[in-house]
């Protein structure tokens, strides 16, 4: 009797439980080192605050690691496969399932677009204000000897022009340079709004950026379309120390048919949306995505 009121639980859970719909396209856009409270309700963010308040807001939603790169890798991964620096000397490679082998072998298009890249499949660790760093894809196996590297590797310049083509593909990985993404830097030749030492300037210079490139995604013909698309922003890690995890961070899941106005508190991790995406092109779980909590209130359709 236990094992069969153990079993009608668990079935009665899964009918009312939210499901992912399936999506045709997420493009998942991704920001650096701030904290929650640095972004939302910020001043110098209003394009991300304005999204937060129209669509759907994570407001409980943690990374998973300090630094930047093990981040990157489990939102991909499903896992840090153990990595705890940014490869700064050298490229990981990590010969294990993701995403992108994931999405090959369900016949699904993706594409890392990076601001800044040298050189389409490049595998420079910088170049400029680009880092590989933030990148996810590039510490695996299969992406480093991938013969099409040069087709889902590649800079801003495609981006627009996949855009404006019709030509996004399923899944896509859209990363700013450190300029660009709230990262900033410092040395010579460093604007004074992409220094780290001017945090606010830096914030608002990624806010800007983050919305020509959701303007450029919501006009093109995906967006504008009958199948569900989602744009999501998120942030690899907090900006300051935390004791477990990679600290609180904003994300905002925006889509073309689903909620508007909501604010989730659920707590959620990269794994979570590593997980929802999963769902949402009918792949399978990898890594901790398995056991993670699906976002789906946030990726809901309306019926």
């Amino acid at each position: 009797m236990i094992t069969f009121a153990v079993w009608l639980l668990s079935a009665l859970l899964a009918l009312v439980r939210p499901q992912v719909p399936p999506y045709d396209h997420i493009f998942v856009i991704v920001e650096e080192n701030e904290g929650f409270g640095s972004i939302i309700g910020s001043d110098a963010a209003p394009n991300i605050n304005a999204w937060a308040r129209t669509f759907g807001l994570a407001s409980h939603y943690d990374a998973v690691a300090h630094p930047s790169e093990p981040n990157y890798i489990a939102l991909v991964g499903g896992d840090t496969f153990g990595i705890r620096d940014d490869g700064s000397f050298r490229l990981h490679t990590i010969d294990a399932p993701n995403l992108t082998t994931q999405l090959d072998a369900a016949h699904k298009t993706w594409k890392g677009y990076y601001q800044g890249i040298p050189q389409a499949g490049s595998l420079a660790l910088f170049s400029g204000f680009y880092a590989s760093k933030h990148s996810g894809f590039l510490n695996f196996a299969n992406v480093q000897n991938d013969p099409q590297r040069a087709w889902h590797l590649v800079g801003f310049d495609r981006l627009a022009s996949d855009a404006a083509h019709d030509a996004l593909p399923n899944f896509a990985l859209i990363v700013p340079d450190v300029c660009d993404d709230m990262h900033g830097a410092s040395g010579p030749g460093t604007p004074q709004d992409c220094s780290i030492m001017r945090p606010e300037r830096l914030v608002r210079r990624g806010d800007a950026a983050a919305r020509a490139i959701v303007d450029m995604l919501m006009k093109s013909a995906a967006w504008r379309g009958a199948a569900n698309v989602a744009i999501v922003i998120t942030f690899d890690e907090s900006d300051g120390p935390s004791f477990s995890g990679g600290g609180r961070v904003p994300t905002i899941v925006m889509t073309n048919h689903g909620p508007r106005h909501l604010i989730d508190a659920t707590p959620y991790t990269h794994y979570s949306l590593l997980r929802t995406i999963e769902d949402a092109f009918g792949v399978g779980h990898i890594g901790h995505a398995a056991e993670a909590t699906s976002m789906a209130r946030l990726f809901g359709t309306k019926p």
